[in-house]
C-alpha cells in the first residue's frame, strides 16, 4: 500500500483513528490535509498549506509523516505547542498507528541545566542572600534527580528567580570536551538523542539558529532530514528577518571589558596596557552610545551624516583593535583571557560591518534604552536566502492557522522564496455564521482620525471603549479577552476599568503568560487585557471565553525603521508599501486575535473590533475577506444580546 493510501485509510470511517478515538468521525478538510501531505512527502515537494481553527492539522500532518517511516523534524512556534506535541499529540498518533519510532524534544541550550555553571554558583553560596540561596538549594536538588535537565521541568523555584540565568547553559560559558560534566551534560546528551531520533521536535528559532551553523562550517546540532514540517508557520518570516540579520548590544562589549580587567586584577596582573586600554574603550564606548542617545537615532544611516558620531565610532574600534593587538602577546596563558580575545574580535568585526553600513539590501537601525544601545542588521527581503535554504531535496511542509491574505497565499510564498510550492487553504468546519458575530460598534466612528499623538483624540476614544468593555463584559458575565496593540492603551483602559466591571480582571504584567491563563480558567468569570503575547498560542475553549473585545487594527507603525527600509524598496520597485507589507501583516495578525473566539465546534461568541476603518475604509474589505464568515453587525445592542443567551 503506498503512503498516500495508506493516509487515506487511516482517516476512514474504519479506519485506525476510529478504532481509537470514541465517538470519531470523519472531517473532510483533515483528510485532504492528510492526503495532501502525504503527496508532498512522496514526490519530495513543498506545500504551503493554511487549515482553519478545528481542521485538526496535527494529526493531518503527524499520521502521514509517521507512515512515511522517514526521519522527520516539526518545528514549531512556541515552546507551549512544542511541548505539546511531543508530550501529548505525539505519543498519541503512534499509539494510534501502532509503532514506536525514536522520538526527541531538542530546545536551545539556555532551557537546559549546565552542571559546571551550577557548581561554579554553589562554591560561592555563602555570599547568596535567602532567597537567592533558597532558590540554589532546591535547584541543585533537582538537579542531582533530573533525567534531562530541562529547565521547563523546574516546578519548585520560580520561571523569574535570578538564579536560573545563572545556571543554565550557554554558548559563551561551554568549555566543551574540556568539561569535567562533559560526559553527564544535559545538552550534549539532549542533542545525542536528536540525532539519533526519527521524529525530532523543535522550534523554529532553534530550527533557523541550527541552519546558519551549518553554513558557516561549525558543529550541527540538527540531522539533514527527509520531511521539515513548519506549524505556526506564520511567525517564519519575523523570525527568517532575525536570523539572516544581526543584533549586537553593547551589553556584550561592556561585559567583555568589564571582565578583562577582572581577568587583569585577578590572573594576568604583569600587564597594566590590558586593564588601561580596556577603561580607555570602555569609556569610548559610553561617549558614543551617550551621543546615539542623546540624538534619539534610530536609523544608523542618520549617524553617516552626523560627523561627530561618525568619528565616535570609528575611534571606538580603533581602541578596540588596540586591545587586541595587546591581548595577542598574552594568548595562551589564560584561558579565560583566551575566551575574552574571541569574544572581542568577533564584536569587534560585527561593529565594524554595521558601522560601514554598506549593504542596500538591509535596514540598519538602533533601539537605545537608559544604559544600553541594541544595533540591528536586517535584510529587507529574504526570499533569496529562504530559496537557497529551501532547496535542498527534502519535503517542506508548511502550515498554520492564518497564512492566506484575501484568499491567496502569495504572500507567505513570495515573502519566503517558495516559487515552487504547492498551495492549498483549507477553511475551518466550524459553523461561524450561527456561532459567532462579529460586531464594528457604529458609534465608534471617531476611532477613523487616528491621531495616536492627540492627547485629547486618545481622551475621547479612551471614554467611549471603555464604556463599550463594560457593558460587553457585563453582558457576557466576565468570561472576555481584551486584546490590545499597544501597552500604553491596555494600561489606561485596565485603570477606567476598575469600578466599572464586577468580575475579576487580570492584566498583561501582573503574572506570567501561563499563570495568567491558569487562573483565568479557574476563576470561570474572569477579564483577561493583554497585548500581542494574548493574540495567538492561547486555546481556551467552551463558556470560558464567550468574548474577545480589539482595539484597532493591528498595522505595524509607520516609524519602525525595519519597515521604513523595506517600504522604501518597494516603493523604488513602484510598487505600494502598504498594500505589499502593512496591509497583509495587519491581516495575519488581526485574524490571529480573532482565532482566540471560536475553538471548539460548540462554542458561542462575540467579537467586538472597536475600529470602524474596517467597514469605511477601502483596504478593509481584505480584513474582511480574510476572517472566518461570522454574522456582522454595527449595532452593539443585537452584540450584547447575544451575549446574554450564552449560558
Amino acid at each position: 500500500m503506498s503512503l498516500i493510501s495508506h493516509t487515506h485509510a487511516a482517516f476512514e470511517p474504519a479506519g485506525a483513528l476510529s478504532l481509537y478515538f470514541d465517538h470519531y468521525r470523519v472531517r473532510q478538510p483533515q483528510l485532504d490535509m492528510a492526503v495532501a501531505v502525504a503527496k508532498a512527502i512522496v514526490h519530495k515537494s513543498t506545500l504551503v498549506l493554511e487549515a482553519g481553527t478545528g481542521v485538526g492539522k496535527t494529526y493531518a500532518y503527524l499520521v502521514p509523516a509517521i507512515l512515511s517511516g522517514k526521519q522527520v523534524i516539526i518545528s514549531t512556534g512556541s515552546k507551549n505547542l512544542q511541548e505539546q506535541l511531543f508530550i501529548k499529540d505525539l505519543p498519541q498518533v503512534l499509539s494510534v498507528l501502532g509503532v514506536s519510532p525514536r522520538v526527541a524534544l531538542l530546545k536551545g541550550r539556555n532551557n537546559y541545566l549546565c552542571q559546571l555553571r551550577l557548581q561554579s554558583v554553589m562554591e560561592d553560596a555563602s555570599r547568596y542572600e535567602a532567597q537567592y540561596l533558597d532558590d540554589l538549594l532546591k535547584i541543585n536538588q533537582w538537579a542531582i534527580l533530573s533525567k534531562d535537565g530541562d529547565i521547563g521541568n523546574l516546578t519548585t523555584v520560580s520561571e523569574f528567580s535570578r538564579v536560573i540565568n545563572q545556571v543554565v547553559s550557554t554558548k559563551e560559558s561551554c568549555t566543551g570536551k574540556r568539561c569535567e560534566f562533559y560526559d553527564s551534560c544535559f545538552t550534549r546528551k539532549a542533542r545525542i538523542k536528536a540525532i539519533e531520533a526519527k521524529i525530532i521536535v523543535v522550534n523554529h528559532h532553534l530550527f533557523f539558529a541550527d541552519r546558519l551553523l551549518k553554513d558557516t562550517g561549525f558543529a550541527e546540532l540538527l540531522p539533514d532530514p527527509d520531511i521539515v514540517i513548519f506549524d505556526e508557520a506564520h511567525l517564519l518570516p519575523d523570525i527568517c528577518i532575525n536570523y539572516f540579520g544581526d543584533n549586537i548590544t553593547t551589553r556584550e562589549l561592556d561585559k567583555c571589558l568589564n571582565g578583562l580587567i577582572e581577568i587583569h586584577k585577578q590572573q594576568v596582573r604583569d600587564s597594566i596596557q590590558i586593564e588601561q586600554v580596556s577603561f580607555r574603550c570602555l569609556q569610548k564606548l559610553s561617549q558614543w552610545q551617550q551621543g546615539l542617545i542623546t540624538h534619539n537615532i534610530d536609523n544608523y544611516r542618520h549617524v553617516l551624516a552626523n560627523k561627530a558620531l561618525a568619528v565616535a565610532g570609528w575611534d571606538l574600534i580603533d581602541e578596540l583593535t588596540s586591545l587586541q593587538r595587546i591581548l595577542t602577546a598574552h594568548l595562551g596563558r589564560v584561558e579565560a583571557l583566551d575566551a575574552c580575545f574571541e569574544t572581542l574580535a568577533a564584536i569587534c568585526e560585527r561593529l565594524r560591518l554595521f558601522f560601514e553600513c554598506n549593504d542596500p539590501n538591509a535596514a540598519y537601525s538602533v533601539d537605545t534604552t537608559a544604559k544600553h544601545v541594541m544595533l540591528r542588521v536586517a535584510p529587507i527581503n529574504i526570499a533569496k536566502q529562504c530559496e537557497a535554504l529551501f532547496c535542498q531535496p527534502t519535503s517542506w511542509i508548511f502550515t498554520s492557522a492564518t497564512l492566506q491574505v484575501q484568499r491567496q497565499l502569495l504572500h507567505f510564498t513570495q515573502e519566503m522564496g517558495l516559487k515552487s510550492a504547492d498551495k492549498i487553504i483549507l477553511d475551518s468546519p466550524f459553523d461561524y455564521p450561527n456561532q459567532a458575530m462579529l460586531c464594528v460598534p457604529r458609534h465608534l466612528g471617531q476611532r477613523q482620525r487616528h491621531i495616536q499623538d492627540d492627547a485629547d483624540n486618545i481622551s475621547y476614544y479612551l471614554q467611549q471603549f471603555v464604556e463599550v468593555c463594560a457593558k460587553a463584559v457585563n453582558a457576557a458575565q466576565g468570561r472576555t479577552f481584551i486584546l490590545f496593540t499597544s501597552h500604553q492603551m491596555l494600561k489606561l483602559v485596565a485603570n477606567a476599568l476598575v469600578g466599572k466591571i464586577k468580575y475579576p480582571m487580570l492584566v498583561q504584567g501582573q503574572a506570567s503568560k501561563q499563570s495568567l491563563l491558569s487562573k483565568y480558567r479557574q476563576l470561570g468569570n474572569a477579564v483577561l487585557l493583554g497585548t500581542n503575547s494574548f493574540w495567538e498560542g492561547v486555546d481556551v475553549r467552551g463558556k470560558l471565553l464567550s468574548c474577545v473585545i480589539i482595539d484597532k487594527l493591528p498595522f505595524i507603525s509607520p516609524d519602525n525603521t525595519l519597515y521604513k527600509a523595506r517600504a522604501s524598496n518597494i516603493a523604488q520597485q513602484q510598487q505600494d508599501p502598504f498594500a505589499n507589507i502593512s496591509l497583509p501583516q495587519a491581516v495575519i495578525a488581526l485574524k490571529q486575535g480573532v482565532g482566540r473566539l471560536i475553538r471548539d465546534e460548540k462554542d458561542l461568541g462575540v467579537l467586538i473590533l472597536c475600529d470602524n476603518r474596517i467597514v469605511n475604509r477601502p483596504y478593509g474589505e481584505a480584513f474582511l475577506q480574510s476572517l472566518p464568515p461570522m454574522h456582522r453587525t454595527r449595532d452593539l445592542d443585537t452584540a450584547l444580546a447575544f451575549l446574554k443567551t450564552i449560558k
